[in-house]
């Protein structure tokens, strides 16, 4: 084999990986299972949130296939030797070599052994026969940005494998104001800026935005889109952030004293930024009620990091104190972040509820075997007596007979004590939330 592809890297970005110790991720231990059932574990995520770190704490051997260009070459003459090398073998940003799928798995069948290849991306591919070839061999494990305790800003002290327990919660305050959260926002839970200062944590997600719709857009789609639309979809998406917002509010909003975008170019992009995991909608829950009361469909819209609703709108955390409202809706795009990457530990997923009658829920996290929990979001310790009672009204309105019984009701704020209330309602500040 050439050894020469057996990990050839960048020297700029070998120092960058090299350059900190690692960060343990809560997706290590469903990594580490994933590694011991299939035969290759593909590694999906937003760029910058740490897939390729995560990998090679496992790996035994890397290709960096965006920046060894050896290795492309290599794949055009003979493909089999990028998969030489110890394994487990890592194929980093295998998607830009798309034909490498099919064979990986020719040679996870050969082998016959779980454990023989990581795979990382930070784009998924346009559906075609070589994607859907991987039944049986390819597992997949999906890494967002740090949650609050993973990047060291959460204390812990309540877990919510415990909350869907039943047990209530107890803590004390984690210590974190308004205005530590509003630094917590803009700055966002890119593990490469964790230590940064602030304003080039708030430059790199500018930084981060400008890529992606100058460069990775255009080479995601087979037409070039127009960066200036594109732009303002990002911006109309950011004042929208944790909304239901329809296609034609998008349009309108984006096509300003112009006119609005035609819908359907707003949907090509939103798709595109799918793709690109930028975005990840929050898709609304299907229980049995009661009542007829009619279920709304439309998903709450969010970036994959709220710091990105920032960067598009170029705020500052000054700016969010004096918007205290559109600080509320990023405050519930992080925690929904958060919980989306602690129910995922769980076998579980975050969805949200709205029906005609008004009635709302922020976060219902449901397990596959059943257990779920509802879970209103609230900035302020002065919001949780109605966001409380906006629960209990929810609850009144199910069919607990079809849906089973909750395992929890809580309101999760941005700061104050961890309880249960009399009423039963659980009160956890987002900073002792944990797993």
């Amino acid at each position: 084999m050439n050894a020469a592809l057996a990990c050839r890297h960048s020297p700029h970005r070998c120092a960058h990986l090299a350059s900190a110790p690692y960060i343990p991720r809560i997706a290590d231990a469903e990594l580490a299972a994933a590694l011991g059932a299939a035969g290759a574990v593909v590694i999906e995520g937003p760029k910058a949130c740490g897939k390729t770190r995560m990998a090679q704490q496992r790996a035994a051997s890397t290709v960096l296939l965006d920046v060894d260009l050896a290795a492309r070459q290599a794949l055009a003459v003979d493909p089999a030797l990028v998969l030489q090398g110890p394994r487990p073998r890592l194929l980093d940003e295998w998607q830009v070599e798309p034909q490498l799928w099919n064979q990986v798995r020719r040679a996870v069948d050969a082998a016959a052994a779980p454990g023989q290849f990581l795979l990382t991306g930070s784009a998924v591919p346009a559906d075609d026969a070589a994607r859907h070839t991987g039944a049986g061999r390819f597992s997949f494990v999906r890494l967002r940005p740090m949650t609050l305790i993973e990047g060291g800003a959460g204390r812990g002290g309540v877990s919510l494998a415990a909350l869907l327990g039943g047990e209530p919660p107890q803590c004390a305050d984690p210590g974190l104001s308004v205005a530590d959260l509003a630094e917590l926002v803009c700055r966002g839970g890119w593990p490469g800026q964790r230590t940064s200062p602030l304003k080039a944590a708030c430059r790199a997600a500018r930084d981060y935005l400008e890529q992606v719709r100058q460069v990775d857009v255009q080479r995601l789609e087979q037409h070039r889109r127009d960066p200036q639309r594109l732009g303002a979809l990002l911006r109309a998406l950011a004042r929208s952030v944790a909304t239901e917002a329809s296609l034609n509010t998008l349009a309108a909003d984006a096509g300003g004293g112009d006119g609005p975008l035609d819908p359907r170019t707003v949907a090509h992009h939103l798709q595109a930024l799918e793709r690109l995991m930028v975005l990840e909608h929050q898709p609304a829950w299907r229980p049995h009620l009661r009542s007829k009361a009619a279920m709304r469909q439309a998903p709450r819209r969010h970036f994959c990091d709220p710091s990105l609703a920032v960067a598009a709108l170029g705020a500052s955390p000054e700016r969010l104190l004096t918007e205290l409202a559109w600080m509320g809706q990023l405050f519930e795009s992080l925690v929904i972040r958060d919980l989306r990457v602690l129910a995922q530990a769980l076998d579980g997923e975050v969805f949200h509820y709205r029906d005609n009658y008004g009635v709302e829920v922020d976060a219902i996290v449901q397990l596959r075997d059943g257990r779920w929990g509802a879970i209103e979001i609230k900035l302020g310790e002065g919001q949780v007596e109605s966001a409380a009672a906006a629960l209990l009204r929810f609850q009144k309105q199910l069919n607990l007979e079809r849906t089973g019984a909750p395992a929890f009701l809580a309101v999760v704020c941005g700061k104050g004590y961890g309880y249960r209330r009399p009423d039963g309602i659980d009160v956890v500040p987002v900073g002792a939330l944990g797993l």
